[in-house]
């Protein structure tokens, strides 16, 4: 059996009964963290962009909603738009594994697809479990960054099988959909080099669109390429270098949702543990009466994937965008030691040019580590030591910041997320009227009335 056909068949076979408790509950928090991010990012120029692209789309009665407003419109166009708002902020969720990724990217194309068949909040919810457990599974099973590639072909192909099972189509569609979602939506990893644009925010936005744009196709019949994964010139040879296989989750073992982690800082996820150290020793700084302004020198140990990603180009130490700054581990750790936080805040141009900020970061080095390379993906261990002018040397290191899978944000927090991010953009009255929505969420005949809020 061709490796399409075994995705194809197990996501035509999965039903609702099969999801255990904890990936229901799961779906409903990262819709709750998706609709945060998105909010987020609301008055963003690249937020504004798409939606106002959007809105120039001939409306859909029945159609998908484009965040935040009363227009509605074919689901692919509103699964770019919206994912878009989830992953301007780089705030939405993570997995990481021989390729990082975003799977809560899925969510925008899950839920435009079910909101333009009317399925039932138990529909969405079993197509969000699939896309997450599609994704994941791939990025458990062969690396695309290594080889240029960039990690939104997967989500083409977990979108375009969970999209699929809402349009309920049959095994041998699901399999043309993934050989015309995955044909066409090779991206390269340029994305995310060097100083960083907008398209950032829009690369698994694309991807996500494109994998609708398929499953329309193939359940009207069309065709798609053959041997998408295992072909002469297809995925095994093309980009990663060798075959692999997947093992697909089930009740007993339980669904990958359940592995993947929600940010509490809005960086780069990788950084999330030096984040949280260099806020641990700042607090040690402080109490001794000393500021950041104290600090000689910082030296960040880390492993590969962070230092490739986030810490070894020159741009990274002078960001000139908001997406540097954010894919800058070093400046991340500077602005906490400074601000005693992470924020948006954090991100904005007056920030990420402060010189007292870019001195401190002058004066930091970053350096791959054998110890902590064993430590990942297991964990993303970051360790600092900071020597201050007095010549006292203070260190730390994180496996487990914050939202990870192994150090998880309770409900509660979450919640606050959204509330944080939210506020100034939906009144307080909308931000409850949500938050039940998203939690009441399996027992909801149709998902047509989600993100189709007003903005304040």
């Amino acid at each position: 059996m061709q490796l399409a056909e075994k995705l194809s068949n197990w996501t035509a076979k999965l039903k609702y009964a099969d999801l255990t408790p904890e990936a229901v509950h799961e779906v409903k928090r990262r819709l709750i963290d998706s609709t945060a991010t998105a909010l987020g990012a609301y008055s963003s120029k690249a937020a504004q962009i798409v939606r106002d692209l959007a809105r120039a789309m001939p409306a859909v009665r029945d159609g998908a909603a484009i965040i935040g407003t009363n227009h509605r419109t074919r689901p692919d166009t509103a699964a770019f738009c919206n994912g878009a708002h989830v992953r301007y902020l780089d705030y939405n969720d993570t997995y990481l594994s021989l390729e990082p990724a975003h799977p809560s990217d899925n969510i925008p194309a899950t839920l435009a697809v079910a909101q333009a068949t009317g399925a039932s909040g138990r529909d969405f919810i079993l197509a969000t479990v699939i896309a997450y457990e599609i994704q994941c599974r791939l990025c458990d099973a062969a690396s695309l960054r290594k080889n240029g590639w960039d990690h939104v072909f997967y989500v083409a192909l977990g979108s375009a099988l969970g999209a699929a099972r809402l349009w309920r189509c049959k095994p041998a569609q699901m399999v043309h959909a993934l050989g015309l979602a995955g044909v066409c939506n090779i991206a390269t990893r340029q994305t995310r080099t060097g100083q960083i644009s907008m398209w950032k925010a829009c690369a698994a936005s694309n991807a996500a669109r494109n994998a609708i744009h398929a499953v329309e196709l193939a359940r009207r019949g069309f065709t798609g390429p053959h041997e998408i994964f295992e072909g002469p010139k297809g995925v095994f040879k093309m980009l990663t270098g060798g075959p692999f296989d997947v093992v697909l989750g089930d009740r007993r073992t339980g669904y990958m949702i359940n592995q993947t982690y929600i940010k509490f800082w809005p960086a780069e996820y990788h950084a999330q543990s030096a984040i949280d150290a260099a806020l641990q020793l700042r607090k040690e700084i402080h109490a001794a009466g000393k500021t950041a302004d104290d600090i000689d020198s910082i030296l960040i140990e880390s492993f590969e994937a962070a230092v490739s990603i986030i810490g070894s180009e020159p741009e990274k130490w002078r960001p000139t965008s908001r997406e540097t700054a954010d894919h800058s581990m070093g400046y991340m750790v500077c602005a906490a030691l400074y601000d005693g936080d992470v924020t948006r805040r954090t991100f904005e141009p007056k920030r990420f040019t402060d010189p007292k900020v870019l001195a401190l970061l002058d004066r930091t080095k970053i350096r791959e580590s054998a110890e902590l390379n064993a430590g990942y993906p297991k964990g993303i261990p970051n360790r600092l030591i900071i020597t201050m002018k007095d010549g006292r040397r203070l260190e730390m290191r994180v496996d487990f910041p914050r939202g990870h899978a192994g150090n998880p944000m309770s409900d509660e927090e979450v919640e606050r997320k959204l509330r944080t991010l939210a506020r100034g953009v939906i009144s307080e009255k909308t931000q409850t009227a949500i938050l039940k929505q998203c939690w009441g969420l399996d027992k909801a005949r149709t998902v047509g009335e989600i993100w189709a809020f007003k903005t304040a």
